[in-house]
């Protein structure tokens, strides 16, 4: 596990963003000032990313990394590792929020 981000933790989306799937793209903009950088107000995930994003609902980090790891061909320790990343970035920019 990164640093801040445990395994039995759940994180879910902050209150402070609003996110919409657009285009086949989940597009994160941030509803109040002083969230995320001021040279990125809108925020997007990638393919990987939107599947944690749409996982984010009450599971703790090891039932993210479990179901991903029986969707995606690679390591649980690679998934693990990737998850956790995204998920202190997240965090870093008040995006998601320990449940």
């Amino acid at each position: 596990m990164a640093d801040g981000v445990r395994g039995d933790a759940a994180y879910t989306p902050s209150e402070a963003v609003v996110a919409r799937e657009i285009e086949g793209e989940i597009v994160i903009v941030p509803l109040t000032a002083g969230i995320g950088d001021l040279e990125d107000e809108l925020y997007s995930l990638n393919e990987t990313g939107k599947d944690v994003w749409r996982l984010l609902d009450g599971r703790t980090v090891d039932e993210v990394v479990e179901a991903l790891t029986a969707e995606y061909d690679a390591s649980r320790e690679e998934i693990d590792r990737d998850v956790c990343g995204l998920l202190e970035e997240l965090l870093r920019r008040d995006i998601v929020r320990a449940a």
